[in-house]
C-alpha cells in the first residue's frame, strides 16, 4: 500500500512577479520534486500591481489564478501562506493585513524599508496565529549551513573576528532608474539590499548579536538616473555603498562592506570568521566550497582545508545530486522553501529559519549604521529600538 502524504496541501499566494517572484515560484515548485515533504505545495495565486504581466507569468509557472487586488488575498480562504516578494515599501501593509487574517507570511529581505515599518511587522507577528519567515536565502547554501554547524559545535572556539563584504557592480551610471534607487520605496540602497544579507549571515553563523556599530560611512556616487520609459533624469537618493565596523556581545569585532558600484565584482558575497581555535571563510561565487582552518593541528600539517560541500552528509546536499554535482543560486531558495514547509508541518527545519523577530534584529543593525553614518558617531544597539 502506498503511503499517502500527510495533511492538506499548503496553498500559497505569491505577491510579486519580477526577479524575486521568479525565484520564489521556482523554489516552491521544487519542494515536492526534491524533498520528502510532509505537505504538497501549491502556488494557487499570483498577485501584483502590474496586471498585464500576471497572466503570462501565471501561465509560465503553472499558477491557476492571478489578481491585481492584493488586499483581496486576506479574505481568500483557500490561501494558507502569503509570500511577499514586492518592493520594500509594500512589505508592511501586506504582511500586517495577511497576519491579521490568520495567514502565514513569508517576506523578502530586508524585512522593510524602514525601522518603523519593520517594528510594526514584528509586533503584528507577535500577536498573530500565523507563522512568519524571511527570505535570507544565503543561510541555505550548504557551505554556510555547515559553517553554522561548525561554530555551534565549538570547532572555532571563541570568535575574535568577523569580516564580511557584499560587492556588486551593476549599479553604475548607465543603470536605469528603478524603485531600488528611490529612498521612499526602497528605504536604502546597497545597505538594505546587500548589507542586510551579510549582517544576517554574521549573526546566523556566529550565533551572537551585535551590540555596537562604529564609524559607518555611506556614499552615493550616482545621484541621477534615466527613466527607461520617459528618458528623463530622476534623482537617485539612496546609498551606492555603505561600510561600517561593529562589536559583538561576546567580544568579537566585525567589518561590513556593501557596494553596487564595485567594478569587477558581480555577486561577491563573502564572509570570514576567525576564532581562537579555527576559522571558516565562504565566497558565494564559489558557493559549493567552505574553507576551514583547524587551529588544533600542529604546525607541520595546519593549513586551510577546501571542503566541497556536496556529500550526502552535508546540509541539504542529499536532496539534490550525487557528490561533486554542484548547486546554484536557485537551490538556496528551494532549500528555504522546503524548511518552511517542514516548519508548517510541525517538523524541525534543518537550520534555524529567520522569522520577523529575527529579521528585526538585523534591521536594527542596519538602522544603527545609517545613524552612525549620518551623525558620525558610534551607536549602541540599546539606542536603536
Amino acid at each position: 500500500m502506498v503511503k499517502q502524504r500527510a495533511r492538506d496541501p499548503l496553498r500559497i499566494a505569491l505577491v510579486g512577479q519580477k526577479f524575486m517572484g521568479r525565484a520564489h515560484a521556482n523554489a516552491w515548485g521544487q519542494v515536492g520534486r526534491f524533498f520528502d515533504s510532509e505537505r504538497r505545495v501549491e502556488v494557487d495565486l499570483v498577485a501584483a500591481r502590474d496586471a498585464q504581466s500576471l497572466e503570462p507569468f501565471a501561465a509560465r509557472w503553472g499558477i491557476p489564478r492571478w489578481t491585481a487586488d492584493v488586499e483581496a488575498i486576506a479574505e481568500d480562504e483557500r490561501i494558507d501562506l502569503v509570500d511577499v516578494a514586492a518592493s520594500n515599501d509594500a512589505h508592511r501593509a501586506i504582511a500586517v493585513a495577511m497576519l491579521a487574517a490568520g495567514k502565514h507570511v513569508a517576506c523578502e529581505k530586508p524585512l522593510a524599508g524602514t525601522l518603523v515599518d519593520a517594528r510594526a511587522m514584528r509586533d503584528a507577528a507577535a500577536k498573530a496565529k500565523g507563522r512568519t519567515f524571511v527570505w535570507f536565502n544565503y543561510r541555505r547554501c550548504p557551505a554556510v549551513a555547515l559553517a553554522h554547524q561548525l561554530v555551534a559545535e565549538g570547532r572555532l572556539g571563541r570568535i575574535h573576528h568577523v569580516r564580511a563584504t557584499y560587492l556588486q557592480s551593476w549599479g553604475g551610471p548607465k543603470t536605469p532608474m528603478s524603485w531600488r534607487f528611490t529612498r521612499e520605496v526602497a528605504g536604502s540602497g546597497a545597505h538594505g539590499d546587500l548589507n542586510a544579507h551579510i549582517v544576517d549571515l554574521a549573526r546566523f553563523i556566529t550565533g551572537d548579536e551585535i551590540v555596537e556599530v562604529h564609524g559607518a560611512v555611506s556614499r552615493t556616487f550616482v545621484d541621477q538616473r534615466v527613466d527607461p520609459k520617459t528618458r528623463r533624469k530622476h534623482k537617485s537618493d539612496v546609498d551606492d555603498a555603505v561600510l561600517f565596523l561593529a562589536s559583538f556581545e561576546n567580544g568579537a569585532v566585525a567589518s561590513f562592506e556593501a557596494s553596487r558600484v564595485a567594478t569587477g565584482r558581480s555577486n561577491a558575497n563573502a564572509i570570514e570568521i576567525n576564532g581562537e581555535q579555527g576559522a571558516v571563510r565562504f565566497e558565494f561565487e564559489d558557493m559549493n566550497v567552505l574553507w576551514f582552518y583547524d587551529g588544533q593541528l600542529d604546525a607541520r600539517t595546519a593549513g586551510w582545508r577546501r571542503i566541497l560541500v556536496t556529500e550526502p552528509e552535508h546540509p541539504y546536499a542529499s536532496n539534490w545530486w550525487p557528490a561533486g554535482h554542484v548547486l546554484g543560486y536557485e537551490h538556496t531558495f528551494a532549500n528555504q522553501a522546503a524548511d518552511i514547509v517542514r516548519a508548517l508541518s510541525g517538523s524541525k527545519p534543518l537550520v534555524p529559519l529567520p522569522d520577523f523577530a529575527d529579521a528585526y534584529m538585523t534591521q536594527r543593525v542596519l538602522e544603527a549604521a545609517l545613524v552612525s553614518a549620518r551623525e558620525r558617531c558610534s551607536v549602541r544597539m540599546t539606542q536603536v529600538r
